[in-house]
């Protein structure tokens, strides 16, 4: 049923919202933590004229409120609302929509770094771990978060053959957090790139006196020789057109027997788009990969050697990166603003009911170039 291009009344939105809470059993004005409040009823057809935005806004504007925004989600996609509006509700993380062909353009990639990451290192610094590791830990032995990122980098260099010597690439390079844990623990160079200037100017300060390198540089430009290229919660910012060109541009900078290891949020669906509502306010342009996307971009180029999933480690992730976030809460309205702070706590626990009700995967995918002779050993 196409809502949007209706001219409903008050009274019709609210009775349409109402029908659909209740098939996800979700009581409005209820008692239950999954339930919502209603403060302002325009949040009806602000949620149904525009699916996942409208959802998102009316609650950084305070027309709604809940007391547990990770379990509302999962009420939501458990009852498969999509069925019955015309699109966004499965997903609200990421409600997909056809991408348009414009965003393969190199100035669109630093888009992100601007409108993201350059919002200060400060306010990743108290909600990040002592690392600053923008990526999902690995919880499999960890109780905190700490432990499970060192985790995490460490289950890399094992599944990348880490040895002193070695000459590694790290695109999308953050804060520099596997790059400094690669030269410290292991002895190796890194060459780390990513497109936030506020990134690569506290990287290299945290990178001082370590064989790292940290550029300032999208990926397409870059031209070298590593027997090691890893990439860490970075492909979801590659729009779908440029998947082959990125698997090319790796290819061509991996040594001979040199493995790759790819860190991506993954789809269950092969869809092709951006939500509008993580678009507007979180990530430009992102979108995520399907299993047959990453098939199609690596075929003649890598031998898929290993494929984990730990996509329900990303919901203890985010709930402990929503909890170091919390903690800061009176420090964020103070610079930021109210709704700031909303946008923030609806992104973190939105996201984490998502990888909960296991909508959204975690793959690390490790490629040769020319296989592994005798096989590749699988880490876990």
């Amino acid at each position: 049923m196409i809502y949007a291009m209706l001219n409903l009344s008050d009274h019709i939105a609210k009775s349409i919202i109402q029908k659909l809470a209740d098939s996800a059993d979700i009581r409005i004005n209820g008692n239950r933590p999954w339930d919502i409040q209603v403060k302002d009823e325009r949040c009806y057809k602000r949620i149904l004229y525009h699916q996942s935005l409208g959802l998102g806004e009316s609650y950084m504007d305070r027309w709604f409120e809940c007391e547990r925004l990770d379990e509302f989600i999962i009420h939501i996609l458990r009852a498969r609302i999509e069925k019955n509006i015309r699109e966004g509700w499965r997903k609200p993380f990421f409600s997909f929509q056809e991408i348009l062909v414009g965003l393969k353009s190199l100035t669109r990639a630093f888009r992100v770094g601007e409108a993201h990451y350059d919002m200060g290192n400060e306010f990743f610094e108290k909600m990040l771990d002592r690392r600053m590791t923008y990526t999902c830990g690995y919880w499999k032995n960890a109780k905190i978060l700490d432990d499970a990122q060192e985790a995490k980098l460490e289950l890399v260099c094992k599944k990348l053959g880490i040895q002193p010597g070695m000459k590694v690439l790290d695109i999308g390079c953050g804060w520099g957090s596997f790059a400094r844990y690669a030269a410290e623990r292991y002895d190796v160079e890194v060459v780390g790139i990513t497109v936030s200037k506020e990134q690569a100017d506290l990287a290299k300060q945290l990178c001082k006196g370590l064989s790292v390198e940290i550029r300032l540089q999208d990926y397409r430009d870059l031209k070298g020789s590593f027997d090691r290229v890893v990439s860490l919660g970075m492909f979801e910012h590659v729009c779908h057109l440029n998947y082959r060109s990125y698997m090319k541009v790796v290819h061509q900078n991996l040594k001979k027997h040199g493995l790759f290891l790819l860190h991506t949020i993954g789809n269950n669906g092969e869809t092709a788009g951006i939500d509008s509502w993580i678009s507007k306010y979180i990530f430009p342009n992102s979108m995520l990969p399907y299993i047959t996307h990453i098939g199609r971009a690596i075929d003649g180029l890598f031998i898929m050697e290993d494929w984990h999933n730990f996509g329900s480690d990303y919901d203890k992730t985010l709930m402990a990166w929503h909890h170091n976030f919390e903690a800061s809460k009176d420090l964020w309205i103070e610079k930021h603003g109210d709704r700031f702070y909303r946008m923030w706590k609806y992104f973190l626990l939105i996201c984490a009911g998502t990888f909960r009700a296991r909508e959204l995967q975690l793959w690390q995918i490790v490629l040769s170039k020319d296989g592994v002779p005798g096989g590749y050993p699988s880490f876990r």
